[in-house]
Order: C-alpha cells, then structure tokens, then sequence
C-alpha cells in the first residue's frame, strides 16, 4: 500500500516538473526596434517640381503636376528565413499628401523583433477588406473619399496636374485610382452600374543591409517614381483618355498594370 501511495507521488511531481518547464519565463521579452518610412518622389531621377510644364510622359504628351496624395497600408517586412512581422498594431496605413510635408515620414508605432530583413511589402491603396466608406472622418484624409455611387471607401490615389494637347491647350487632369465600375451599357452612366473592380495591388521591394537592431530606429527611403504611373507597359495617353478616369475601368486598370514598377528602395 505505501509503495503505491509513494509511486503515484513521485509520478504528480514529475508531471509538475513537465509542466512547469513548459511555462515560459514571464521576464523573458524579445528585442526589438523601430523603423520608419520616408517617402521620396522624382521624375526622371530628380525631385518633382509642381506647377512647371517641364514633363513629357511615354505617349508624348507634355504635361505638370499640382498635386499628389496616396495610400499604403498592410505594411509587411519579411526575413530571409521566412517570418514576416505584420504593421497593424495602432495604424496599418498611411497616408502620403506632398503639400503636407510631415506627412514624408511615417514613423511606424510596432515595435520590430530584432533581426535582419530582406524584403518589405506593402498595399498600393486598400484591399477591398480595409476599403470602407468612414474610415476616416477628419482631414486630410477624409478628402480622399470615393463616392460611394462609384463603389464607396477611398482614393488610392490622386495625382492631379495639366496636360498639353496637340493644339497646344492646357486641359487638367485628374490621374485616380480608387474602385472601378462595370456597366450595363457602352455609356458610363451611375445608373447603369453592374459591378466594381477593386483596383489594389501588392509591391515588395528588397531591402539591403536592412537589420532592426535593439532600441533603434532603421529608416527606409521609399521613392516613387512618378513617369512610370504614364508607361511599361502601358504609354498612358491623356489624349486618348481624357482628363479623368474615375469612371473609366479600361484607363484604371492602365494605370494599375503601370504600377508594377512606380516604387523602389532609394539607398
């Protein structure tokens, strides 16, 4: 009888022992760092200037710019072992408007498990998940809202300028990429709405020498290279499109396949 009430005792405490031993130490933390994104914007290599008819796109028209805000969001940064670190702990987009210049940097609130990473990737707008109508109620970025007639949430994208036909007119242009629509006729008219296009997309950019080290703040310098929204593989003709394409899927879709190569890390 006491050789069994001793086996079953030296059993409890050896499962205790497991069990404790597989508790992990609540003083353990990891390490991390910081990292921010700063945004660069060029054309031709240098820094774009506003309100100057000094551009020629691949389609030859001559054209300048006078404005540009945008959106990234589902910010992802990626190690060459596999594990990717999710940006979405406070605010997993941001918004870029060059006429606000605090808004070239965006220092991100996660904090980075320290490590090395090769790769960052990201959303050109939102997904049709994050894309709805108030999620922002304040400026400057409630002034990006998509009518909701069009398929509701927000622009990806404005960039607004002129353009110089072959009669030497200044017509303006609104460059936007947002939702898009299907009808039921050759005529773009609300009321012949059938359907929406979600016109996102996903760019990942490698990154070199990229090491989130303790208590630091590693910057990333994203640049944008503003010609290649106009070619490759599309020569966007303004021309031929017009001034605006919020109703035009067939343009939309032009400058989401353009958009393949518009970002890249500067160094």
């Amino acid at each position: 009888m006491y050789k069994k009430i001793f086996l079953f005792s030296m059993l409890g405490i050896l499962f205790l022992a497991c069990k404790k031993n597989d508790v992990k130490n609540p003083d353990i933390t990891q390490e991390t760092g910081k990292a921010k994104i700063l945004f660069d914007h060029t054309v031709n290599n240098e820094a774009v200037e506003f309100e100057i008819l000094k551009y020629t796109n691949e389609a030859g028209n001559p054209y300048m710019l006078t404005e540009i805000m945008y959106f990234i969001s589902d910010v992802k940064f990626h190690s060459g072992s596999g594990e990717t670190i999710s940006i979405n702990k406070w605010k997993s987009n941001h918004y870029v408007d060059l006429a606000i210049p605090s808004t070239l940097k965006w220092e991100i609130y996660d904090d980075i498990p320290v490590g090395t990473y090769d790769s960052i990737s990201f959303t050109f707008g939102f997904n049709e998940v994050d894309n709805k109508s108030f999620l922002f109620v304040n400026p400057p970025e409630v002034n990006m809202f998509w009518p909701e007639i069009l398929g509701g949430g927000f622009h990806y994208m404005m960039i607004n300028g002129r353009w110089e036909t072959p009669t030497d007119v200044l017509k303006p242009f609104n460059f936007h990429l947002g939702i898009g629509q299907t009808y039921s006729g050759q005529t773009a008219h609300t009321d012949s709405i059938v359907g929406y296009v979600h016109n996102h997309f996903r760019v990942s950019l490698p990154l070199t020498n990229f090491k989130i080290e303790k208590s630091q703040l590693k910057s990333v310098q994203l640049e944008m290279k503003l010609e290649n929204w106009f070619s490759n593989p599309h020569a966007f003709d303004f021309n031929y499109w017009g001034g605006d394409i919020m109703q035009k899927q067939p343009a939309m879709l032009q400058a989401k396949e353009n958009g393949w190569n518009v970002f890249t890390i500067k160094n």
